[in-house]
């Protein structure tokens, strides 16, 4: 490793945009899908590793929703979710905010109760053996109905101070924002954080409206804001945290080589973007990666990279004496 990568793997972090079911490597897909007796399509973790081929968030969903049916109980969720943090330990995260599906699994029978439980059982593990905090995102998936949004919303009621946030994922285009302005408005009254997909393949518009119709306080992806100079005027100064996804962005096509990425673009524009793996047993690689992988194709230098860390900490609905302390961290070791 470079002096550079030696610097990624200790940097002090916090991974804002990271999909729990995303995390599911082919290896345990099996070992899951054996534990319970569900068949998958696949006949080796090769051919799993093969069928990661995607032009598009589309086909990249469809292979994600098939890995998703192996995980049953409560076991297979705490389990998913501490392989995760044992590879975020490695990679310097010392806070993690998971985004969960919960329409994914209940759909399917399982009940809410196993995904949460398994999750939450995980986190107090990971905070005791790694002392990476963490805490939790329902998302609602966009291609579904406000209806059924409202219905996992009610679901959630037993463990809603167990919860940060709420956000908004899957299919984006033709699924605007607005269509779950009401569900995000009675979230907001039960005290829960906002955040929600947008500008990742859909238009600017869906960035106005993540912010002026579920009044957001961050933004998952946004690379498509930059197609808009009021956009960025006015994200810059909110100071509106955008959760950049570099190798997402290249295995889901948004850019089509990491040297055309902008997350440098973005910090030069005043943009407060962050670095993260979004689905990493997908794309190719958890935090540390996507931080090694775009500072070499974009020449970011240390500045940068501790910029983009320290942003992931303000950026986070972490309490304002957690962020505190986790800045001095960085701090102490970027001057280190």
């Amino acid at each position: 490793m470079t002096d550079l990568d030696n610097f990624i793997a200790g940097l002090p972090k916090a991974e804002l945009h990271l999909h729990i079911e995303g995390s599911l490597e082919p290896e345990l897909m099996f070992a899951l899908a054996e534990r319970n007796g569900v068949a998958i399509p696949f006949a080796s973790v090769e051919d799993v590793r093969a069928a990661y081929d995607f032009s598009n968030l589309q086909d990249f969903l469809d292979i994600y929703y098939a890995g998703a049916n192996v995980l049953l109980t409560r076991a297979d969720f705490h389990d998913l979710a501490m392989a995760y943090f044992q590879r975020a330990a490695a990679d310097g995260v010392v806070h993690a905010e998971l985004m969960f599906d919960p329409q994914t699994h209940t759909d399917r029978g399982v009940p809410f109760e196993e995904v949460i439980e398994g999750l939450l059982s995980a986190m107090a593990v990971a905070e005791a053996e790694y002392g990476i905090t963490s805490a939790l995102i329902l998302s609602f998936l966009r291609h579904l109905s406000e209806e059924a949004a409202f219905a996992t919303l009610a679901m959630a009621g037993p463990w809603l101070d167990r919860i940060a946030a709420v956000g908004l994922d899957s299919s984006e285009v033709g699924h605007p924002p607005s269509k779950f302005a009401r569900v995000f408005a009675a979230a907001r009254q039960k005290g829960l954080k906002i955040t929600a997909h947008a500008g990742e393949e859909g238009p600017p518009e869906y960035v106005y409206e993540a912010l002026d119709l579920l009044h957001v306080e961050r933004i998952d992806h946004g690379n498509r804001a930059l197609e808009n100079p009021a956009l960025i005027e006015r994200l810059a100064s909110e100071g509106m945290t955008l959760t950049v996804c570099p190798l997402s962005n290249l295995k889901l096509c948004v850019v089509s080589d990491l040297t055309d990425h902008p997350v440098d673009k973005m910090l030069a524009l005043g943009l407060k973007a962050t670095i993260n793996s979004d689905d990493p047993a997908y794309f190719g690689g958890y935090v540390a990666d996507n931080y090694r992988a775009v500072a070499k194709a974009r020449g970011l230098s240390r500045n940068d990279l501790v910029q983009l860390a320290r942003n992931s900490f303000t950026g986070s609905f972490l309490p304002p004496e957690a962020i505190l302390a986790n800045i001095e961290k960085l701090d102490a070791y970027a001057a280190g």
